[in-house]
């Protein structure tokens, strides 16, 4: 399997910015999606910021998400839309990593990775991360929309994350009028 190939665990699901000519679930082992970096623009300000989803680096985890394939002469242009969206501000990293496809072949894809030393580097408790997702929303829209594309795009794949599963609960409470 030649050519590019991403690996999308969040928004890329969802809003990969380009056509992919193949789409395949895939588990990246060794890293956790996580709400883990704090948006002061496009879901969140800087009086409100948001939260935006990394891999962040958990040794015996693993986050299932898609193997995206740039068209045949597409890579180049594939790589540096990816690459002015995600590397925009240093919170992310580009990586080249393994991935194991749900039939069992493998390939090699870029990802973007949380920098943990930039300063929008941000564990926090669950209660905090929905609490944040809920009020805040940036220039691409609120907060919770980002959160509800996600899980809803990990539903249709059929892609279980019990973090993101809860964490839409929680936010949905917190929205719901009383």
């Amino acid at each position: 399997m030649a050519g590019l190939w991403v690996f999308g665990y969040g928004s890329l699901i969802w809003d990969p910015g380009f056509v992919p000519a193949r789409q395949e679930p895939a588990r990246l082992l060794g890293w956790q999606r996580r709400f883990c970096i704090l948006s002061q623009h496009y879901r969140g300000t800087a009086e409100w910021p948001g939260l935006v989803l990394a891999l962040d680096a958990a040794p015996g985890a693993h986050c299932d998400g898609l193997a995206l394939a740039a068209a045949a002469g597409q890579e180049a242009a594939v790589l540096a839309g990816l690459r002015a969206r995600e590397l925009a501000r240093p919170a992310y990293r580009e990586m080249r990593v393994p991935l194991l496809l749900r039939g069992g072949r493998r390939l090699d894809a870029v990802t973007y990775v949380v920098n943990e030393a930039h300063e929008s580097y941000r564990l926090m408790p669950v209660e905090d991360q929905a609490r944040t997702i809920a009020r805040a929303a940036g220039e691409k829209g609120p907060n919770c929309d980002y959160l509800w594309n996600t899980a809803a795009r990990l539903r249709e794949l059929g892609i279980a994350d019990p973090e993101i599963e809860a964490l839409e609960r929680a936010v949905r409470q917190l929205r719901e009028p009383a």
